[in-house]
């Protein structure tokens, strides 16, 4: 086992989920065997597998696939808060969440 009941009790109350005890067993029961398969990596032999960055198909590059970072200006928001219930541009207000 490699993740604990205490751990899933912690992931859901940083999400503030409320979970029940069936559920909690379930999604630590899931989430262990999601890491034991992740751990099944451990055992390739990866010594002459070249550390890599960015993953490409052979028959990519760099420079097809990749392309410069612009800004582009968001031309919807006047559109979009129209119908929000209480816009005040340029955001929506929600509640508060920063405390439970």
């Amino acid at each position: 086992m490699k993740i604990s009941r205490e751990d899933v009790e912690r992931v859901a109350e940083l999400a503030y989920l409320d979970l029940t005890e069936a559920e909690l067993e379930s999604y630590r029961q899931q989430i262990d065997d999601i890491l034991e398969y992740i751990g099944k990596l451990d055992e390739l032999d990866t010594t002459n597998v070249a550390p890599m960055a960015q993953v490409l198909a052979d028959d990519q590059t760099a420079d097809a696939t990749l392309r410069e970072d612009v800004v582009v200006p968001c031309r919807v928001t006047p559109e979009i808060l129209e119908q929000a219930p209480d816009p005040e541009p340029p955001y929506f207000r929600v509640p508060k969440v920063i405390e439970r």
